[in-house]
């Protein structure tokens, strides 16, 4: 049983894609993503202040938030969840393609929400990004949503 509230929250898993101004493209995990507007027009996404995408999203202003899918756990969490996009290109035997802005998304996602950033909020051991959200696209609508405590049951996160 968990010892803290917040323990309890059942997280959607994304993948934030992102691409510096010089086309440097890099993929990450994150659950923290919430809309923060009605009607969907802004979303707010948290990002891990030492991680390499969020070097490259605060040089572009630009990102998307891919919904994930089940079926793309065990190939996308080590991937992209485990590696740095310094030492690594996360994008090698990765489905993917690129929106009119050049800013990558992942095909085999349930979906993806095309983003400019508009503020930037300090959380700590994150950054919050606010988001205009400019599309949104659903490309696998009969997938089913990838979450945390799916990925719990499989023994492929912690806690």
């Amino acid at each position: 049983m968990a010892k803290v509230l917040l323990k309890y929250k059942n997280y959607d898993l994304h993948s934030i894609t992102t691409v510096s101004s010089l086309g440097q493209i890099n993929a990450n995990i994150t659950t923290w993503v919430m809309q923060s507007a009605m009607q969907g027009k802004f979303i707010t996404v948290a990002l891990y202040k030492t991680d390499y995408t969020i070097e490259l999203v605060r040089e572009s202003m630009i990102l998307n938030v891919n919904l994930l899918a089940k079926d793309q756990a065990k190939k996308l969490i080590p991937k992209l969840g485990r590696k740095s996009g310094r030492t690594s290109n996360k994008f090698i035997n990765l489905p993917f393609e690129m929106d009119e802005r050049g800013c990558p998304y992942l095909t085999e996602a349930i979906g993806y929400v095309q983003c400019k950033c508009t503020g930037i909020i300090d959380s700590g051991d994150h950054e919050l990004f606010v988001c205009e959200v400019l599309k949104q696209k659903v490309l696998n609508p009969e997938k089913e949503v990838l979450t945390n405590d799916y990925l719990r049951a499989e023994g492929l996160v912690r806690g």
